[in-house]
């Protein structure tokens, strides 16, 4: 509540009708959800009086700031659906970003100790295990817009440019109930001690940190690395919550395999040998090639007019994937037969004969 008021206070004295309008929206809907729908139906009936509307997609859109360069935009707006909501995560992992959740949830409440509040957070880990993910998760459980910054366009040639964009892409985010998504953050945020990099980068971290302090009073700012040792040190401080997102393990792959595989008969659920052999080969991969491997799989079985999931089709769909089409037909009979399938199968699913499958054993 207090962040509204502090915005729709801004917008009235920097002339910006839209961003009072949004805040206020943002206000009603506070004291609606508290049980006072009489305050909100008041404030929600001045701003119809008043005949102005919120900003359409469009409209954010076309106000998204560009670099002077190139004229291309540098933020990606992301509106989350309901799919945001299904995503697995370890249970360590889950309960540190639902605290995060209720951290936002409850800042009035904190702000009323005294206590000082900054809603950041920092995710770190290997590409692919679900950064990304749980940013679009929190985006949905808040139900705030996603403001993603474009990293090619960002980074200007141009010297003093970057520094000037990241300033635009605060002021932005900082205009609009939202949260301010930083990918890829190691580009931006180096060491300043790093030998490689030249004067001006090293200046874009001054820049960037002043522009964290001031925006992170009232807004929530979330950053993700796949390098966590490239960042400055006084980056650290700047986050209230520091995840380290790993891949998950097999009761997590076990989840993520139903939730993809839901409306599909799967043959090897209850022959625990192929089973595991699904499950613990999934283990090794993280979320996003399981997502990838799943999918694959998934269209082959509806292009075959399929109901049913196999054990060997998630296998082969693995293989494909590890291989990126540089295999030989012998190669990928000797792997399906490696790992357990029969010699029956194997010729019913790759469509070749028995007496093929035999000699290429030979």
């Amino acid at each position: 509540m207090y962040t509204e008021i502090v915005k729709i206070i801004e917008g009235g004295l920097k002339n910006e009708p839209q961003k009072v309008v949004q805040y206020a929206r943002r206000l009603a809907e506070i004291f609606e959800a508290d049980g006072n729908k009489q305050f909100a139906k008041g404030i929600k009936a001045v701003i119809a009086n008043k005949g102005i509307s919120t900003l359409s997609m469009e409209q954010l859109i076309t106000t998204a700031p560009v670099d002077t360069e190139t004229r291309m935009s540098i933020i990606d707006l992301f509106i989350p659906t309901e799919d945001e909501g299904n995503i697995v995560l370890s249970e360590s992992i889950e309960r540190k970003v639902n605290e995060f959740i209720k951290i936002i949830d409850n800042k009035d409440k904190i702000k009323l100790h005294g206590v000082s509040l900054q809603s950041t957070i920092l995710l770190y880990g290997k590409p692919g295990v679900g950064k990304n993910t749980i940013a679009k998760y929190i985006s949905w459980k808040t139900k705030l817009p996603l403001v993603i910054t474009r990293l090619d366009a960002l980074i200007s040639s141009l010297l003093g440019n970057t520094s000037k964009n990241i300033r635009r892409v605060f002021e932005y985010a900082d205009s609009k109930p939202c949260i301010l998504f930083l990918d890829e953050f190691d580009a931006i945020a180096k060491a300043r001690d790093d030998q490689h990099e030249i004067g001006e980068l090293k200046r874009v971290i001054n820049s960037l940190l002043q522009n964290i302090d001031l925006f992170a009073q009232n807004n929530i700012l979330i950053a993700a690395t796949n390098h966590p040792e490239l960042l400055d040190r006084a980056i650290w401080r700047r986050f209230n919550t520091v995840i380290e997102v790993e891949n998950l393990n097999t009761k997590g792959v076990e989840k993520l395999l139903s939730l993809y595989l839901r409306g599909f008969e799967k043959d090897f659920i209850n022959d625990k040998k192929y089973y595991d052999k699904v499950i613990n080969t999934l283990a090794k991969k993280s979320p996003a090639d399981i997502k990838t491997i799943i999918n694959n799989t998934i269209t082959q079985a509806i292009i075959k007019d399929k109901l049913a999931v196999l054990s060997e089709d998630i296998l082969l769909e693995t293989f494909y994937f590890d291989n990126h089409g540089n295999y030989s037909q012998e190669g990928l009979i000797k792997y399906l037969n490696e790992i357990g399938i029969p010699k029956l199968q194997i010729a019913n699913t790759l469509n070749i004969s028995i007496r093929q499958i035999r000699n290429n054993l030979k």
